[in-house]
């Protein structure tokens, strides 16, 4: 797949796409916990956020490797030949305070929903700096995307 087509599909996605699964490690066991996203306008970070008290917070925080899964799956025969799958690959910190707000409000345009919770205190506001897009398309079709780092 070209990288342009690689990025506008990765686009519609992320747009048509709320909720991702998210895993973390805790010494050899995986983690996965359903999560809320949105991507920056970069594709260079995903955010989301999770209460401090959660297990997933404590995991990252001892590990910061994480992969999420999102995908267009609609449960039917279909999805064999139809469905999107994207891996994202990288490296899950809180988002520092200088980048914060912008962080927040542009989360809050996908999910505004969740404003009460992503404006508590006991939030965790976080991003994942990705390495890596590992994209599955026609069933077979693998496209992976090395993403720079700044």
């Amino acid at each position: 797949m070209s990288p342009q087509k690689t990025e506008k599909l990765l686009r519609k996605l992320f747009a048509d796409q709320k909720f991702g699964v998210l895993a973390t490690q805790h010494g050899e066991t995986p983690f996965t916990s359903l999560v809320s996203f949105a991507a920056t306008d970069d594709l260079k970070q995903i955010i989301f956020v999770t209460g401090q008290a959660t297990r997933k917070y404590a995991y990252l925080i001892a590990n910061a490797h994480v992969s999420m899964l999102i995908d267009s799956r609609s449960n039917r025969d279909s999805d064999i030949v139809h469905a999107v799958a994207v891996t994202v690959t990288g490296i899950a910190e809180p988002v520092p305070a200088a980048d914060r707000e912008a962080s927040v409000r542009m989360y809050l345009s996908k999910h505004p929903y969740l404003e009460e919770f992503v404006r508590s205190p006991s939030t965790a506001i976080l991003r994942i700096n990705v390495e890596d897009y590992n994209v599955v398309s026609r069933f077979q079709e693998v496209t992976r995307v090395r993403v720079a780092a700044d």
